[in-house]
């Protein structure tokens, strides 16, 4: 292996995000071969001991987590504006240093997943892996069937155009004027569900991610989490290859 920057190596094991490394290299927790780090730009390898407030990386246990995200959230393991973050919903019985695997925005709810599994994790969120993902929106308006049909197709946002959906309108309220849409996408684009219906004149007032892959929100209510079982994860490194 290559070496690589050391803030990056901490961050592909699954200890934090990469910034989140950065401060904890900066504040004294990590030790290289013993010698205690505290600037940026050292390298390391696997044959390199890396400890982490006096754990060895390699001695941490493998951690999955599926958690029911709560709207006002944010995903991530800390926030420069003092905002409760997902791991703030952790109880003492997760010890690992976790990190959600991709990010539901502040206000949406729904499944996600954390580790410390970084070769996982980055695997999930690889484009080339088509991981299908289901939301439920709540948006202004009465779809039509050429709105349907172009979100199905692809919209063409900044930037990029969206891979083909799965739509589906589940009630329509004609005197609120709105309606509760299903939209199956594989993508994760910052804010892609929201633009998209944005896209076609749509506001959407209420978002949730019912499933990831085959995993779906059963047996929880917002602001839990379980462990995903052994034959969970396998399958989702099974279905990734």
């Amino acid at each position: 292996m290559e070496k690589v920057r050391l803030q990056k190596y901490m961050a592909d094991a699954g200890v934090a995000s990469r910034r989140k490394s950065e401060e904890l290299i900066a504040k004294g927790h990590v030790k290289v071969n013993g010698k205690l780090i505290t600037e940026m730009g050292v390298k390391v390898d696997n044959h390199d001991r890396i400890e982490v407030d006096g754990v060895p990386m390699e001695e941490e246990k493998k951690r999955y987590i599926l958690m029911y995200k709560p709207r006002g959230v944010i995903s991530a393991v800390s926030d420069d504006k003092d905002r409760k973050v997902v791991t703030d919903l952790l109880e003492d019985d997760v010890r690992e240093r976790v990190y959600p695997i991709g990010r539901l925005d502040y206000d949406t709810s729904g499944l996600l997943l954390l580790t410390n599994d970084g070769e996982f994790a980055n695997h999930l969120m690889h484009p080339r892996y088509h991981v299908d993902k289901t939301y439920i929106a709540k948006v202004e308006g009465i779809l039509t069937t050429e709105e349907i049909r172009k979100l199905e197709n692809g919209i063409k946002l900044k930037g990029y155009t969206t891979a083909k959906a799965k739509v589906r309108v589940m009630s329509k309220d004609k005197k609120k004027n709105s309606s509760i849409v299903r939209m199956v996408i594989h993508e994760g684009h910052n804010h892609q569900v929201k633009n998209m219906f944005d896209a076609v004149g749509h506001k959407v007032e209420k978002l949730s991610r019912e499933s990831y892959d085959f995993l779906t929100l059963d047996g929880l209510v917002s602001g839990q989490y379980r462990d995903l079982t052994r034959l969970e994860v396998a399958t989702l490194k099974k279905n990734q290859k």
